[in-house]
């Protein structure tokens, strides 16, 4: 059966000082209740090491936001999976609309660094989702589905199951709009129908399919109490304790 999933992620946000605090604030939280899910943080580069030795990472997994397209090399500036594996982290999220709209990041790219996150044992929170023009259009289930089957989809089933995906209705991210629970439920649903016919129905019916689209304790119950919602990437609200404990509770 698939898992829940809250998965965090921080941005470009908290100095290293500050993540280190709201890592342990977090794992304290954790260590004291009963929940049903498994919780991730997704933090900046310079903060993977640290946080993962100051926390459990069995109840509170570690993910980096993103990684190099490259194994090794001459690539100024890029931290590769196997770096990432060697701080402790776990998961690293990858596809993410801002890196696709901001730096390009296409198909060719994201099947690449999803190759290197496996190799080196990470698990890969994938990301898809549309923009208000599409979702306006009416033709958001293929657009969606489509950066499936150009990425993920030629996943052998072996390795299909090792991921997570992670649905962004790019028009409710950081604008306070938020999808209808009703909305999440059919884009979910198209999407594991979508997985079913790509690999099998056992395959679809384990494989966990997160929210991400401006999230919060207020909402969360409403959006997790979908039978095709299994958790969240959540942006704003686990950047303090209160609110991102708020989210994990709401299962």
């Amino acid at each position: 059966m698939r898992k829940n999933v809250v998965a965090g992620n921080w941005k470009m946000n908290k100095n290293l000082s500050d993540g280190i605090a709201l890592a342990k604030e977090l794992d304290a939280e954790l260590a004291a209740k009963d929940v049903k899910c498994d919780v991730v943080i997704g933090v900046p580069f310079i903060h993977l090491a640290s946080v993962a030795a100051e926390v459990d990472t069995t109840k509170l997994g570690v993910s980096a936001q993103n990684c190099a397209a490259e194994a090794s090399g001459a690539y100024t500036g890029e931290v590769s999976a196997e770096m990432i594996k060697s701080t402790g982290a776990g998961y690293v999220i990858l596809g993410h609309s801002e890196r696709r709209e901001y730096y390009g990041e296409n198909s060719e790219i994201l099947n690449k660094k999803v190759a290197l996150a496996l190799e080196n044992g990470l698990t890969p929170i994938y990301c898809c989702g549309e923009a208000l023009e599409i979702r306006e259009s009416g033709t958001q289930n293929e657009y969606v589905i489509n950066q499936l089957k150009d990425t993920v989809f030629k996943l052998s089933e072996e390795d299909f199951k090792k991921i997570i995906i992670a649905y962004e209705p790019i028009w409710a991210i950081g604008t306070g709009k938020t999808a209808t629970a009703e909305q999440a439920q059919e884009m979910h649903k198209a999407l594991r129908e979508a997985i079913a016919e790509a690999y099998s129905a056992e395959i679809a019916d384990n494989t966990s399919i997160l929210y991400g689209g401006s999230c919060k304790p207020s909402n969360a119950k409403e959006l997790f109490a979908n039978p095709d919602v299994d958790g969240g990437l959540i942006g704003g609200a686990s950047l303090t304790s209160a609110d991102f404990m708020g989210i994990v509770t709401a299962f």
